[in-house]
């Protein structure tokens, strides 16, 4: 990934670039200015928390994540994936992510280039790109018409994908799936 990215990234910039599912505008999670300008440039509302995506299992302890054995387990079998894993989050230092959920979404990518730079950058916010309800971009001419010149783009080409797969992961290992995407079950 160049080093251009890495620097925006690392500087709380806002980047749209190819995820291992669909486009997202993604922003460093653990800048809350970041997340909050990402909110207002996709018109979310504003008690629904973003995907993070995440190098590794280990990043979870930035957000206070306490796994069980059997979460643990469930995790290091089934990551990475296009599969989303929302887990518990303790505490008020994240009320910016989580929104009153006590609980985010994370997702360990399966794509190489992804992951080198989410080891570079740390974890980022990756929504889809579009406003709330409509159709996410599958190119980035698509992504210019939502979000002009605010943003650095990272050209992908065309991608047409499902999104991750979204579940909610309890203490005992036992999930329920909250959204049917790319990764089967």
């Amino acid at each position: 990934m160049n080093t251009e990215i890495i620097d925006i990234l690392k500087n709380g910039g806002i980047v749209v670039m190819p995820t291992d599912t669909v486009y997202g505008i993604v922003g460093s999670a653990l800048n809350e200015k970041t997340v909050e300008r990402i909110y207002t440039l996709r018109k979310r509302a504003t008690n629904k928390p973003f995907i993070i995506l995440i190098s590794s299992i280990k990043d979870l302890e930035k957000f206070g994540v306490k796994l069980t054995d059997k979460q643990r387990v469930f995790l290091e079998k089934n990551w990475p994936n296009p599969l989303s894993i929302i887990l518990p989050i303790q505490g008020e230092k994240f009320e910016y992510l989580h929104r009153g959920k006590n609980s985010l979404a994370f997702r360990i990518p399966k794509d190489e280039k992804l992951l080198n730079l989410l080891k570079r950058v740390g974890p980022l916010v990756a929504p889809s790109v579009n406003f709330e309800g409509e159709k996410p971009s599958e190119n980035i001419n698509e992504a210019k018409k939502y979000f002009g010149d605010s943003v650095f783009y990272v050209n992908g080409g065309k991608i047409k994908s499902q999104p991750s797969t979204i579940i909610k992961l309890r203490d005992d290992g036992l999930w329920k799936i909250l959204r049917r995407g790319s990764f089967k079950i």
